[in-house]
């Protein structure tokens, strides 16, 4: 209804998760490049984990439209799976028929196209959404999968995405076999404020906004603190704010016209009471550790925090443009060698 009103050629703020309006913040700059150094190892596990709403799927369907052509992915979204469940589903995303099917047959079948992927040089990828939904048995059922390799390499290697839940079953003592297979996770946390108003203009510029400001600066604010970052729930107010300022026949969007919005949404929504942050106080004695070494405030060792986050998020870039480039000259090499042994 909006979208002429504001000069809009698509909806900016959909639900449904659109690599097209994918906007990559600090941590999901992270989980992307973790995922994409994950796939130039072709081995191991990658884990991503993040509240509800914080965009795990939309970072796996931007991984999905870029996937280079040797790498032939699968997708699933667990609900709860037994092991031969899981096994009847994959065995499913990679188009292998399960009907009438044992367990045995299905891995054999399974086992059967890996190699027949590895053949033609090509590799397969499995993005498990939803992960925290799988028993401990399920995911150990997916560590054997990774048991298929060929001249010591996996035949299939596999992503997990799941709710912060998905971190104390991975943390649990029997599955150590598999937490020495996870070469990298990542946790998405909710945006900054800064971060939720580049967003916000982002997925509108993206969407054909070309006008000028249409949001005060406090209007992002009060639409940070009702959503708390979490781009979903951004979504679907900044979806209900744009149909506000049509009806009302709005220019700007001040923090009133959020107000009033962020007023009509709780009166229709279950919304929870916010729990009260308690603060922790570390009592020391003087200004000084008993070894001698000087205690600084807490900024100092969050300035610290953040450079040697910034550092490794830096080495972790470079590395993935290494892999992917010493990866090309290995393809580009081995078509030479082809074509010399052909001739």
């Amino acid at each position: 209804m909006y979208e002429s009103h504001y000069g809009l050629n698509s909806k900016p703020f959909q639900l449904t998760p659109d690599p097209a309006f994918f906007f990559a913040s600090k941590w999901h700059k992270r989980a992307m490049s973790y995922l994409q150094y994950g796939l130039s190892q072709a081995e191991g596990f990658i884990v991503i984990t993040g509240g509800i709403g914080t965009g795990k799927t939309t970072i796996a369907n931007s991984l999905l439209a870029n996937i280079e052509d040797d790498i032939v992915a699968a997708q699933i979204v667990t609900p709860k799976l037994n092991p031969d469940e899981l096994v009847k589903m994959v065995a499913s995303k990679f188009e292998i028929d399960v009907a009438n099917k044992t367990k045995t047959d299905l891995l054999e079948a399974l086992e059967a196209y890996l190699f027949g992927l590895s053949k033609q040089g090509k590799r397969a990828l499995l993005l498990v959404d939803e992960a925290q939904n799988l028993p401990l048995e399920t995911i150990e059922e997916l560590r054997m999968l990774s048991n298929f390799q060929q001249a010591g390499k996996p035949l299939l290697q596999s992503f997990l995405l799941g709710q912060e839940e998905l971190q104390p079953i991975l943390r649990a003592p029997n599955m150590e076999q598999f937490r020495q297979r996870i070469v990298a996770s990542c946790h998405l946390a909710p945006l900054s404020v800064e971060e939720c108003r580049e967003y916000i203009e982002y997925r509108m510029h993206n969407a054909g906004w070309n006008g000028s400001a249409l949001f005060s600066d406090e209007a992002f604010t009060r639409i940070h603190d009702f959503t708390t970052g979490i781009p979903r729930k951004v979504n679907t107010l900044m979806d209900r704010i744009l149909l506000f300022g049509f009806l009302e026949e709005l220019a700007t969007l001040d923090e009133q016209a959020v107000d009033t919005v962020v007023a009509e949404v709780k009166e229709e929504m279950f919304n929870p009471e916010p729990v009260e942050v308690r603060s922790i106080k570390q009592e020391v004695s003087g200004n000084f550790t008993e070894n001698g070494t000087e205690i600084r405030d807490v900024d100092y060792y969050k300035t610290m925090l953040h450079e040697l986050v910034d550092a490794l998020d830096s080495a972790i870039s470079h590395k993935v443009k290494l892999t992917q480039y010493i990866d090309k000259l290995l393809k580009k090499k081995y078509k030479t060698y082809i074509r010399m042994k052909d001739d």
